[in-house]
């Protein structure tokens, strides 16, 4: 009862920021002969990584939920829905928030997969149920990937330590 009906038509959404959710989405597409949908947002996010962070920070701190560049089309024609994305702050980015709060998933089964740091899923599966509400949702998929971060902070002591120019 924990995975999509057989023969049932499926959708892959997803929202990716380096590559990573993408990998997952692609896999589950062709595992499923699913159709593919990335979630876009209409503004992109800032490619500089501090950047996109403090936009994300203050998009929670506010609320805010960033418009899509479009919907996913024929929604209303998929069975199931796996829907993926990064962990943002111990949570689903905004965009996530976006694309549930404009498509109605009632009565169909929705399968998160996340990307995250090393912080496991945090608090987005609340984030999903709470914004998909009448959607059957069954036990996500949640995998660690590169740790941009840590690998900026160890960039950043080595320059230090090099006996580089500055």
């Amino acid at each position: 009862a924990s995975e999509p009906r057989r023969g049932s038509k499926v959708l892959v959404a997803y929202f990716t920021r380096t590559g990573n959710t993408r990998l997952i989405a692609t896999q589950i597409a062709r595992a499923r002969k699913a159709e593919l949908f990335q979630i876009v947002p209409a503004d992109p996010y800032p490619q500089d990584y501090e950047a996109q962070v403090a936009q994300a920070t203050e998009e929670r701190r506010r609320g805010y939920e960033p418009p899509l560049q479009a919907l996913a089309p024929a929604l209303s024609s998929y069975d199931t829905v796996f829907l993926g994305f990064p962990i943002w702050g111990t949570t689903a980015p905004s965009i996530i928030r976006s694309f549930l709060s404009n498509h109605d998933l009632s009565g169909k089964t929705l399968v998160p997969f996340i990307t995250h740091g090393g912080y496991g899923p945090g608090s987005s599966l609340d984030v999903v149920a709470e914004h998909a509400r009448g959607a059957r949702i069954v036990e996500a998929f949640s995998k660690g990937c590169d740790q941009e971060r840590e690998t900026l902070a160890e960039v950043t002591q080595w320059l230090e330590t090099t006996g580089a120019p500055r």
